[in-house]
């Protein structure tokens, strides 16, 4: 029987590449652009809700964090086919590394709850939504040179935001419920 030392971090190993492997999936739906700050909506930012609400603040972070990693290397795993370091300077940038705080904050406001039930993973998924916009939109304003417009285009957003955060926590909470013992309580 192996020491189960040795393989509950390799099962939590596991979990962080399976969940970045999973937002690289989500890339596979086409973004698409709205008006003209060259930020496109995407499917791909449901990602670092869904696994900062499943596996907490740490494990969550690092998924997101090795999905963007690989991305950064050249692997084209963002919506549209886009990868390299030029997706992290570009009008998109800041959304991308907001995706970090995103995962980190739905994490860290999931795990106070000792059972998340909807309320409390809707709470951590808007948490983590402002997170993503908070650093998105100076990004985009530092980029465009105009902070209130880049403020004013990103309302874009909003409406299909809305809809992943609702779809994120439905989903955590099904599986929060369904798998109680695979989703992460350590952050």
């Amino acid at each position: 029987m192996p020491d189960q030392r040795t393989t509950l971090p390799a099962a939590e190993l596991a979990r962080t590449v399976v969940f970045a492997a999973f937002i690289a999936v989500l890339g596979l739906f086409p973004g698409f652009y709205l008006g003209g700050s060259g930020v496109p909506i995407v499917v791909q930012n449901i990602g670092p809700l869904l696994v900062g609400a499943l596996l907490g603040a740490k494990r969550g972070t690092a998924s997101v964090v090795l999905m963007l990693a690989v991305t950064a290397i050249g692997l084209p795993l963002l919506s549209g086919g886009r990868g390299g370091i030029a997706s992290f300077i570009g009008p998109s940038g800041g959304f991308l590394i907001g995706w970090i705080a995103s995962a980190l904050v739905t994490g860290l406001v999931a795990t106070r709850f000792a059972r998340p039930g909807l309320p409390a993973l809707l709470l951590a998924t808007v948490a983590g939504l402002v997170a993503d916009y908070v650093i998105g939109i100076p990004f985009l304003g530092f980029y465009t040179g105009d902070f209130g417009a880049a403020a004013v285009q990103s309302l874009v957003f909003l409406p299909g935001d809305a809809v992943k955060v609702v779809l994120a926590a439905l989903i955590a909470s099904v599986v929060h419920r369904a798998l109680p013992t695979v989703v992460g309580r350590k952050g």
